[in-house]
């Protein structure tokens, strides 16, 4: 089977499994791709046999490793044990990554979102949407904000997956919004050193829908983590990850990084 046949067939199980078998497959190959994320998105969190997931898992390992992974063994730290890198941290070779989840902690039903939850649990597989499910089965509520959980990653090229919800922002960030911001990292990093990660790479926490400020968010971020490493000798690798131009400007700024 190639990509386009496990493609396919991912589609078909898919569409059969939510009772649209007739439904019509697109011919080109970018339609095939936001019709299997948009059926992965929306697919409740459930078991799937030993078939689809062998043919799964082979495609999205394949479809990452053709976009590139970056490892950490190959980015040079900005100062001490941080580092600053640009990039889709669903391609990031590292311990742990951060997603930046909501209360639910499913993921993203929303077809082809582009928030990183939805990113996160498109490329680990049908297997974290499940595990997530399982962590939150005693939590009527949902996750508190400022807290975080950690999971298997799957087919991604890290070893896990940190979730943590952050603060939504209304009207004017307040004190207890910091303190929950900086809870969600003091959280992570927790989780990272209990299970040896090695390596962590936290994506900008609450800032887009949520609504924190970026700036304020990243210095939240970078003086969180080190106060954390200065209080437990942890020696956790950090790696801020970024996407937009403007958060790479300002972590470097904080950080003391060149261009």
């Amino acid at each position: 089977m190639d990509q386009a046949q496990r493609r396919t067939y991912l589609i078909k199980r898919l569409l059969a499994e939510a009772g649209e078998s007739a439904a019509v497959i697109p011919e080109g190959e970018d339609g095939q791709k936001r019709l299997l994320r948009s059926l992965m998105n929306i697919r409740p969190p459930g078991a799937a046999d030993g078939d689809f997931l062998e043919v799964q898992d082979v495609y999205l390992r394949n479809e990452i490793e053709e976009a590139g992974i970056t490892d950490i063994a190959d980015l040079r730290p900005v100062c001490g044990d941080l580092y600053l890198w640009q990039g889709d941290i669903t391609r990031l070779r590292c311990g742990a990554i951060v997603n930046a989840a909501n209360s639910g902690m499913t993921g993203c039903y929303v077809p082809c979102h582009a928030c990183i939850d939805n990113c996160i649990h498109t490329y680990a597989g049908v297997q974290l949407r499940l595990e997530c499910a399982r962590l939150m089965s005693g939590k009527p509520a949902g996750e508190p904000v400022g807290q975080a959980e950690i999971t298997r990653a799957y087919n991604l090229p890290c070893r896990y997956v940190i979730h943590t919800v952050g603060p939504m922002i209304r009207g004017s960030v307040s004190p207890e919004d910091e303190h929950l911001l900086a809870s969600c990292y003091r959280s992570c990093l927790e989780l990272a050193d209990a299970h040896s990660a090695g390596s962590i790479a936290f994506c900008c926490i609450s800032t887009g829908v949520f609504r924190f400020p970026n700036r304020r968010a990243a210095e939240i971020a970078v003086d969180t983590v080190r106060a954390y490493k200065e209080e437990t000798g942890s020696g956790t690798k950090v790696i801020f990850c970024v996407f937009k131009d403007t958060d790479l400007e300002i972590y470097r700024s904080l950080l003391g990084a060149g261009q």
